[in-house]
């Protein structure tokens, strides 16, 4: 059955930039910095060349879907095989909601709401997460073309306001430690850049096909949210510095004046990691939602989802800060990379075989 079609390409564009972007404009900054120090921003521009070619397969597998739901396809064409790829992708991207959450709360936690029990935070925007997952692709698209305004507005706000406290003779001498510091930092822009696999996951509710220039769009606009910060960010404060911030993107509001008289606006960056928190979640789990089969069983999602949520969640409490950070950026940047790869691979060796369908299911 096919899904009702909703959503315009300016909607999917908008949709990236916020649920995307904000993993690629703050949180992978710092395994950035980490990584290729001063010449972290070369390995943004490195990755953008292999992510080109990349695109060919989520362009192709979008091709041969047409306008069937992938949940729908494999079930039809691969039922056994489907099944099991059905639960491990829903589980990975519950993975994926579940350490931007934590992410975001410690991040709050830890900035300005210190007294306020790290729980209560927890339940609070998991439910609020849950109520937008368990909408309509339409409505996520309308809140996030909301919210995303000001989000945009903040970000040149910034952008241009810091222009006084950059130096960007910072960002030299290139090439300071070699290739091998830029070239094993690819992956963490990467595991970014291919999260752009997921439209694959919703491309039945499209209003147009999407067209190969369409990706490399989204993809340049990326590029362009990955490298502002980064490369604000070692102007600023310098490689060393940088490095040593657990968010150099929120640090930059830190540093903001306007003036003599106006400073300490570093609040309006609560805004832009909380809406974009909100949207990313939400929306990972509405995919995830749909690939189970739960769209519009809104009793199942919170008798199902939201206890796995919570069981993947809190052990994560137990970590300290710093031992949170490495793992998340030594393996979970890496493995997110990796995964959408392969999976990648195989969705569109799947969708290229030509099979007698022998089920059909009713979504």
């Amino acid at each position: 059955m096919k899904s009702v079609r909703s959503i315009s390409l300016l909607h999917i564009i908008f949709l990236t930039m916020t649920f995307i972007g904000l993993k690629n404009h703050v949180t992978i900054i710092p395994s950035l910095l980490n990584g290729a120090g001063r010449d972290a921003w070369f390995s943004v521009i490195f990755s953008i060349f292999l992510m080109i070619p990349w695109l060919v397969l989520p362009f192709i597998t979008l091709k041969k879907l047409k306008d069937e739901s992938l949940r729908m396809y494999l079930l039809n064409n691969h039922p056994k095989l489907g099944k099991v790829l059905i639960f491990i992708i829903a589980f990975y991207l519950l993975l994926m909601a579940v350490i931007t959450m934590h992410e975001t709360l410690q991040w709050v936690s830890t900035t300005f709401l210190l007294q306020t029990p790290p729980l209560l935070l927890f339940f609070f925007f998991t439910v609020v997460c849950l109520l937008l997952a368990t909408s309509s692709i339409l409505t996520i698209t309308m809140v996030n073309v909301v919210v995303l305004f000001g989000v945009v507005v903040l970000g040149f706000f910034i952008a241009f306001v810091n222009i006084q406290v950059k130096d960007y003779a910072l960002l030299q001498p290139f090439f300071e430690h070699g290739f091998t510091p830029i070239f094993t930092s690819m992956v963490y822009p990467a595991s970014g850049f291919i999260e752009l696999y997921l439209l694959v996951f919703i491309q039945q509710h499209f209003k147009t096909k999407l067209k190969f220039w369409h990706l490399l769009i989204m993809l340049f606009l990326l590029f362009g949210l990955t490298l502002g910060p980064l490369v604000g960010a070692i102007a600023e404060f310098g490689p060393t510095e940088a490095a040593k911030q657990r968010y150099p993107a929120f640090e930059e509001w830190r540093i903001a004046t306007i003036g003599s008289f106006i400073n300490h606006i570093d609040f309006f960056s609560i805004y832009q990691w909380l809406t974009g928190a909100f949207v990313r979640i939400g929306f990972i789990l509405f995919i995830a939602v749909e690939l189970l089969g739960l769209t519009g069983q809104k009793k199942k999602v919170w008798e199902y989802i939201f206890p796995l949520f919570v069981f993947c969640s809190l052990p994560l409490y137990l970590l300290d800060d710093s031992i949170f950070s490495k793992w998340k950026g030594q393996y979970f940047l890496i493995s997110t990379t990796l995964f959408f790869f392969v999976l990648s691979i195989i969705l569109f060796i799947l969708v290229n075989r030509k099979t007698k369908r022998k089920l059909e299911y009713n979504d």
